[in-house]
């Protein structure tokens, strides 16, 4: 029977994520989109939805307990009765169908050309009405072929899981002792010699004290490994969270630390009134820095209006070694006059609630960042804990330590440690996008892509999107195995930490925690770098100007 509080909850929070899309969408879209980009708004709601119930599957399937084996039939008190696997492996199909088809076509689709501009390049006989679609699905054919290649090839030639199983050995009891003894569990047709015995699940028994007695007298008789071959749900579910590891060890470790030094600085560096010598200055300041990116942005329009002219392409795939050198300057200067200009906006809007705005200003809302910054210094420091010291690197663990928690907290209520699970769970997708935004304004290797109140285009939104969905399996994958005492009983727990484990190629990256250690690594790098560079600073103006003038000069 289907546990009735599993349903409302699963109810209630799909209905939470629909509404927070929803909400998400409508106030921070930009004023461009209004009434526009549907189907980009469509995929970004659902993607979100999407990336949100991955994780949220992980404490409702631990309440669910149906991979306890009693859950089959002879002992279900404590089961939720929902067919959690079936969800998981719709969870395994949808993530690589948004990430891999959705969100690419729709961004294509968004960022293509509408035939309006270039009424002579438009892509078909109608080019107001079929050009951005027609040059969408071509993109989109490009990566589906690509990456259905890769798909196929992988699940053909690694889908086998090896799975070590331990024996055991133990005394042998004859029927006739165990009937004498009075210690035994009668089967029907036990005691029938001429009829073969049929025997159903439903025919076994929960563990008593003598089984417990017989148990403590096995000894080990060596182990041996079950080749399988897993589902195709099973093995992408396992692909989908190897590539996305690389992205999660990387940003999840950035994050963890970056996100609650930046909620104490957002305190730290709250707007404050500022007196007239000190309200000078900082327009003074702003004024240069806004006059210094209008003329590094005047070169790049240049630069690109001769090129343009000229016929010049630089590519960063160009067989040119001078011609990819050029593009790679050209890229990194943009990167670091979009860095700046974003820096200069940020800035601005903290001196206009310092000077114009200062009198509208709520002076409680810092104080909003300083209890959500002391809430996440817990989690990450709790993470950091459960991580380095008492239980993924240690073998045997020291203490199960959150596992206890989360069992303690569901001594008082049914739902109370499954809820803890939850909030530590979506904890380390927060801590993928703040470390990605992060990673990219002080390094500058990727185009950042920053979520801010009515001025975020959807290209952005699918960059997040995309960025989450791909987190989503790493961080189950991880949380269950950090939780594996409070989710020995959960569908997902067969499914990673038995299937997936063991697959060919994949194994070495488990069994060794590669991931594990590249992501503590670069936490502890990160809070050590944060703590003596703690603000962003803007790309140097001067050195900007000498590189788009240099490049101008090596590309005559």
């Amino acid at each position: 029977m289907v546990d009735v509080f599993l349903v409302i909850a699963i109810i209630v929070a799909f209905a939470i994520l629909l509404v927070s899309a929803l909400y998400l969408v409508v106030y921070y879209q930009h004023p461009d989109d209004h009434n526009e980009a549907w189907g980009p708004k469509f995929v970004v709601i659902f993607g979100f939805v999407l990336a949100g119930w991955t994780v949220i599957m992980f404490p409702i399937d631990v309440a669910n307990n149906e991979g306890y084996a009693g859950c089959d039939g002879y002992d279900t008190a404590f089961c939720g009765g929902l067919n959690v696997e079936a969800l998981w492996d719709a969870i395994f199909w949808l993530i690589p169908i948004w990430v891999f088809v959705l969100i690419p076509y729709s961004t294509f689709y968004y960022e293509s050309d509408d035939g309006t501009v270039m009424m002579g390049t438009a892509y078909g006989a109608n080019h107001i009405k079929k050009s951005r679609i027609g040059q969408a699905l071509c993109y989109q054919m490009f990566v589906f072929v690509i990456i259905g290649i890769f798909f196929v090839v992988t699940y053909l030639v690694l889908n086998e899981t090896k799975i070590p199983v331990q024996d055991y050995q133990a005394q042998t009891i004859s029927i006739s002792n165990l009937i004498a003894s009075g210690d035994f569990y009668l089967y029907p047709d036990l005691t029938s010699v001429n009829e073969n015995a049929t025997f159903t699940v439903n025919e076994l028994a929960p563990m008593d004290l003598s089984d417990q007695t017989y148990y403590a007298s096995v000894t080990n008789a060596g182990g041996e490994e079950i080749k399988l071959e897993v589902s195709a749900s099973t093995f992408y579910a396992g692909l989908m969270a190897w590539l996305g590891w690389w992205l999660f060890s990387l940003f999840g470790g950035v994050g963890l630390a970056a996100l609650p030094l930046d909620l104490i600085l957002a305190f730290v560096n709250r707007p404050k009134h500022m007196d007239a010598v000190e309200y000078a200055e900082a327009q003074m300041s702003l004024r240069e820095r806004v006059n210094e990116l209008v003329d590094i942005g005047e070169l790049i329009k240049i630069e690109r209006d001769e090129k343009a002219s000229a016929g010049i392409v630089t590519t960063r795939w160009s067989m040119d070694t001078d011609k990819r050198k050029a593009a790679g300057d050209e890229r990194q200067a943009l990167l670091g006059f979009k860095q700046a200009v974003f820096l200069l906006e940020k800035d601005t809007e903290d001196f206009q609630a310092m000077s114009v705005n200062y009198e509208h200003y709520n002076s409680l809302v810092p104080f909003f960042p300083c209890f959500v910054e002391f809430c996440a210094a817990i989690i990450s420091l709790f993470w950091f804990l459960h991580i380095i010291c008492v239980y993924v690197y240690s073998d045997p663990p020291l203490t199960p330590f959150l596992n206890n928690y989360f069992k303690w907290f569901d001594n008082w209520f049914l739902m109370f440690g499954v809820l803890s699970v939850a909030l530590f769970v979506v904890y380390l997708l927060f801590c993928a996008v703040k470390g990605c935004f992060k990673f990219g304004i002080r390094f500058m290797f990727f185009q950042i892509h920053p979520m801010k109140l009515g001025k975020t285009y959807m290209s952005s939104f699918m960059f997040n999107i995309a960025l989450v969905l791909l987190c989503a399996l790493p961080v189950v994958q991880f949380s269950q195995e950090a939780f594996s005492d409070y989710a020995a009983f959960s569908q997902i727990r067969q499914l990673f930490g038995v299937q997936i484990q063991y697959l060919q190629f994949f194994q070495w990256f488990w069994t060794k925690q590669v991931f594990i250690y590249i992501f503590m690594s670069v936490s502890i790098l990160t809070g050590i770098y944060l703590a003596c560079r703690p603000r962003d600073q803007a790309a140097n103006p001067e050195a900007l100007r000498d590189r788009l003038r240099a490049n101008k000069q090596g590309n005559k």
